[in-house]
């Protein structure tokens, strides 16, 4: 079906994508081409589209295939690509994971809908799901209980693991929710349950303390990807202290733009200002910045390249 599926041995950095729009509010295919190489020249392992943090909800049907469809052109299988295709009608989510998975995708990401009340009412609606979906696509599960207000117990999601193969990955992404990725990743140490890729969001703000967990990496949004392909690295190659004192380097700017609702502001202003994209539109009802907020995030960035054009 394509040539670099996703499977439970996937590591690294899969930045999250935004979305770029023109200041109009319409979609920007010139600007998704340079920040698919933007991303790309930064080193990440692999890229997710359609995500929460790039407005996929905002996104008509169309937009969505056309916002798919020229990221996907331009990314050319230089790195695997995940879509987001979560929806609360299950046969919406399906077609647009078919049509993803045909279009080159190597995966699909999803989360239950908000206001799942009850394990057993989430594992139906997955187990619909699993039903309903081509058993050749590989799933990525979503865990944001922060957005979706549906949690999922470790119990239920190994029983998931356990029932449907195609599951390979598990997107850590609850807060606090160390203890879940340890407890998760001792199950299949243990030979519990089948192992699979672990890797982490929240704008990568656990980062290094969940790579010592025992995450495989991270799926975040975050306009320095750079940084989480350093730490990656050094922690993969046992310079856990190194990784970690790079990261803290970056923490002020990881916090700021790690605030619920005014963060994607943040990273698109921030993305504009690294040339990866022509305008920091979010499309309504978006966040939007103040004057005082972009003075904060000068100052605040240039005390971090100062900091870091000491060591590089």
């Amino acid at each position: 079906m394509q040539y670099n599926k996703l499977d439970e041995s996937a590591k690294g950095v899969y930045i999250i994508s935004a979305t770029p729009f023109k200041d109009s509010g319409a979609l920007d295919i010139e600007s998704t081409k340079k920040l698919m190489d933007f991303y790309i020249e930064k080193g990440v392992d692999g890229i997710t589209v359609l995500g929460v943090m790039g407005e996929a909800p905002k996104l008509t049907a169309e937009e969505s295939k056309l916002f798919l469809d020229a990221a996907l052109k331009q990314i050319n299988k230089r790195v695997p690509v995940i879509v987001g295709v979560s929806n609360p009608g299950i046969d919406n989510l399906c077609e647009l994971a078919e049509y993803s998975m045909e279009q080159g995708a190597a995966g699909v990401m999803i989360a239950p809908p908000a206001g799942i009340a009850t394990e057993e009412k989430l594992w139906n609606y997955f187990a619909t799901i699993f039903k309903k979906l081509n058993d050749e696509i590989p799933v990525c599960y979503q865990d944001y209980p922060f957005f979706t207000g549906s949690e999922i117990s470790v119990t239920t999601f190994n029983r998931m693991v356990a029932e449907y193969k195609q599951l390979v990955m598990f997107k850590h992404e609850e807060w606090p929710g160390l203890n879940k990725l340890s407890r998760i990743r001792k199950s299949s140490d243990e030979g519990k349950t089948r192992r699979v890729s672990i890797l982490t969001g929240n704008g990568g703000l656990f980062f290094p303390q969940e790579l010592q967990r025992g995450a495989d990496g991270a799926m975040t949004g975050f306009a320095y990807p750079e940084m989480l392909v350093k730490v990656y690295e050094l922690h993969s190659a046992g310079k856990v202290d190194e990784a970690e004192d790079l990261f803290n380097l970056y923490l002020p700017y990881v916090r700021y733009e790690q605030q619920p609702g005014i963060g994607l502001a943040i990273r698109k202003e921030t993305l504009l200002r690294r040339g990866a994209i022509d305008s920091n539109r979010s499309r309504d009802p978006g966040p939007n910045l103040s004057s005082q907020d972009t003075i904060e995030l000068s100052r605040l960035v240039d005390r971090m390249e100062k900091e870091l054009n000491k060591i590089f």
